[in-house]
């Protein structure tokens, strides 16, 4: 079982955005900016393109209102989306509210956030949705 399926089962705790019957959007733990969200199937499979076309597709459609709340929530020129997938083999999407490109390099130093601060962004972005 990967981390993704404990987090989604509620054995790890996570701050959940948004969950469908297919689908469970959470605040990444380690961010690279304020409302960094991932999005995962609840099925698991390793690589984006190996994720079943009837999930596929709606994928992005899930994850559409999620990115629309969550630049609502913070200063930002868009939402960026990536799929590394290389620390956890489980398929999942990293939105990521940026102004520039640089804004979504991995390599950055990550944010260190309270769980205060943890819990306001994610009702900040729940309320947008």
């Amino acid at each position: 079982m990967t981390l993704f399926s404990k987090i989604i089962n509620g054995e790890i705790p996570s701050y959940k955005i948004a969950e469908s019957e297919k689908f469970y959007a959470f605040l990444d733990i380690f961010p690279l900016q304020k409302g960094h969200t991932l999005v995962v199937p609840k099925i698991e499979v390793d690589k984006i393109f190996e994720v079943p076309d009837t999930y596929l597709s709606e994928f992005l459609i899930f994850a559409k209102p999620i990115a629309a709340a969550i630049e609502k929530s913070f200063p930002c020129n868009r939402v960026g989306m990536v799929t590394v997938g290389l620390e956890v083999p489980h398929s999942h999407l990293h939105l990521i509210p940026i102004n520039a490109a640089a804004d979504m390099e991995f390599s950055q130093p990550k944010l260190s956030l309270s769980k205060e601060e943890f819990k306001a962004i994610q009702d900040l972005i729940i309320s947008k949705l």
